[in-house]
């Protein structure tokens, strides 16, 4: 019976053998060292090169950082202009990872426009109270609202902004950028330079908080006895104009039907659109959102509606209405308290969580999906109207098949 080829005599057999295994050892751990002290100086320059992510079913699947800096190194030493700073680098990055999700509703967006996006759900913001626009020539057009700080201060319709604080503004302008500048806290100021009838002036508006109005209603002009609102957008001040709505109509005997007009109405506040149908429905549901996992969540109205059931109501949608003014739309149309007028809208019925980042941007994420009360699909799916119309460019064909319907309505009651 022969030992082991891989075994170690007994060192008082053979000395010299039990020095060589010493020293091959020692030599060994030397490169060992080595070999430990060189992956970390490596790592210490380039950072950890791959790093394993992801769950499972993507197990293996390696996002290899050194790859970005080879791919970056080459650009750095072959782009012919400006490279960008490391902050546009980074938000490049993230808004080409989302983008690779292949859903136009998951987005990023950086700090000034998710600034904007925010005031805008909220609906106030600290301002001056003006619409600013652009004319042919790219030179910032004002038009104050009135009795707000703007009108209060001296600025008129039509005057050409020349600088803020100081700053001039170049033109074309930048309306964004302009918007930007002029908004700030409230109670400071900010200082205008204008161009009116060919002279400049110089006018300082104090901030205040600016409500940026969501709903505008009037008695309708062919029948009086109807009240006609329109929501532009669902934010957090929609109900509280809504409701406002409702009551000057009801003083004005504009109260027999309701005309309600979501045309071009991109969405916003889910809240908002199922307090706006809470008015019209006695409890049930209103919406009925589907999440990943299998769970769902059901919006209910409250117990009591505001508007009294005999009073009838119209909604006009196009196919730009989405979002949120589909929930509305679906949920009146589906619990049979409304009429919908129009063309098919948009189909937009996903929801999105919006994450404030740490520098102030923000990321938009796909996380549910929303179906009415009796269960149909929004989402690609959209609305069709109950009476539908086509555009006419001579008059609101929307609005005169509307005020048709509520006629006979009232006829034959």
């Amino acid at each position: 019976m022969s030992e082991s080829k891989h075994s170690v005599p007994p060192p008082e057999s053979d000395p010299r053998k039990w020095g060589y295994f010493l020293l091959g050892l020692f030599t060994a751990l030397i490169v060992f060292a080595l070999g430990v002290g060189s992956m970390r100086v490596y790592e210490g320059w380039h950072g950890s090169s791959s790093r394993v992510v992801g769950s499972e079913k993507d197990e293996g699947e390696i996002v290899d950082e050194a790859l970005f800096d080879e791919a970056w190194g080459i650009v750095q030493d072959d782009f012919y202009g400006a490279l960008p700073s490391q902050q546009k680098r980074t938000y490049g990055a993230i808004r080409g990872s989302v983008r690779s999700l292949d859903d136009p509703y998951t987005y990023f967006i950086e700090p000034e426009p998710a600034v904007r996006e925010q005031e805008r759900l909220e609906g106030r913001f600290g301002g001056i109270g003006a619409y600013l626009n652009l004319d042919e020539q790219g030179r910032v057009i004002l038009d104050p609202m009135v009795d707000r700080p703007a009108a209060r201060a001296g600025i008129k319709r039509g005057d050409i902004l020349l600088a803020v604080d100081g700053q001039e503004l170049a033109v074309p302008a930048d309306l964004d950028a302009v918007i930007d500048m002029i908004r700030g806290e409230v109670g400071s100021k900010v200082k205008l330079r204008v161009e009116r009838d060919g002279e400049e002036l110089e006018i300082a508006v104090e901030r205040a908080e600016i409500e940026l109005p969501s709903v505008s209603w009037r008695p309708a002009d062919d029948d009086p006895q109807v009240g006609y609102i329109r929501i532009e957008r669902f934010s957090g001040i929609t109900d509280e104009e809504f409701i406002q709505a409702l009551a000057d109509l009801t003083e004005a005997q504009a109260d027999r039907a309701f005309i309600i007009d979501l045309r071009g109405n991109p969405g916003g506040l889910v809240d908002a659109a199922v307090a706006v149908a809470d008015h019209f429905l006695d409890g049930g549901v209103v919406l009925i959102e589907k999440h990943s996992d299998g769970s769902e969540k059901k919006y209910h109205a409250q117990a009591t509606a505001t508007v009294p059931e005999d009073r009838k109501v119209v909604v006009l949608v196009d196919g730009n209405t989405a979002s949120s003014a589909e929930i509305l739309a679906g949920a009146l149309q589906d619990r049979g308290r409304a009429i919908l007028v129009g063309e098919k809208t948009y189909g937009k019925g996903s929801i999105q969580r919006i994450h404030r980042l740490s520098d102030g941007s923000a990321i938009h994420v796909t996380f549910a999906k929303w179906f009415t009360p009796q269960d149909r699909a929004i989402d690609g799916q959209g609305l069709e109207p109950d009476v539908k119309v086509e555009p006419s460019p001579d008059y609101d064909s929307f609005m005169r098949k509307a005020l048709e319907l509520l006629s006979v309505s009232n006829e034959s009651e």
